[in-house]
């Protein structure tokens, strides 16, 4: 009678610890919803004009913005994380010479695998597109070439996008986030009313960010 009393609070006490185990994972929940302070460094390759080579690059200069992002676990390993923000106003130069602004959206899509999803520390990588939006486009090479000579550039593009990343877990639902992303951004830049490109700024950013995540 000892014996089948014992036998039956192992048991329980087995099924209470599977039940308990069960609940703290289902209260993590499916969604993880971050913040993140971000430092956009364009990497400016290929991006000589072809009116006067000697003028040098055009680049976009580097950035710290805010940004949010969403994610949703399909299941413990696989993720997917839409990346948000506020449209970024960036200086342009042509030459080392500012020939004015131009603002993006570059809202991105990646798909990811989280190494170990149990863990307290947890990486992950993944690939994905990113969809930029220009607007607000002022550029004049007037101030480089003399007179003046209003720009004009596409107003989208689409690319690749690679992540790396860390989740580091502060309570059972906060985490300290590490983030790496390489995005694929590039745009025609042509002389306004010619039509033909006389350069193409590859902004090809290298994005690192750090920030809080709630998973709930």
């Amino acid at each position: 009678m000892t014996k089948r009393n014992g036998a039956g609070r192992a048991i329980v006490t087995a099924v209470l610890t599977c039940a308990c185990a069960g609940g703290a994972q289902a209260a993590e929940g499916d969604w993880l919803v971050r913040i993140r302070a971000l430092h956009m460094s364009p990497s400016n390759d290929n991006s000589t004009t072809t009116v006067v080579p000697a003028l040098g690059e055009v680049k976009a200069e580097d950035k710290l913005f805010p940004e949010v992002d969403i994610s949703y676990f399909f299941t413990p390993h696989i993720a997917a994380e839409l990346i948000l923000t506020v449209p970024q106003k960036h200086d342009v130069e042509l030459g080392g010479v500012n020939i004015g602004s131009v603002k993006h959206l570059p809202p991105t899509l990646t798909l990811q695998y989280h190494f170990n999803p149990e863990g307290s520390v947890r990486p992950y990588a993944g690939i994905g597109l990113n969809y930029t939006r220009f607007s607000g486009v002022k550029l004049d090479a007037g101030t480089v070439l003399g007179g003046s000579v209003p720009l004009t550039m596409d107003r989208s593009s689409f690319g690749w996008a690679a992540q790396l990343g860390v989740d580091i877990q502060l309570a059972p639902q906060w985490f300290l986030n590490l983030d790496a992303k390489y995005v694929k951004i590039d745009a025609d830049i042509a002389v306004k009313g010619a039509g033909v490109p006389v350069t193409r700024l590859d902004v090809d950013p290298l994005l690192l960010s750090v920030g809080l995540g709630y998973r709930f």
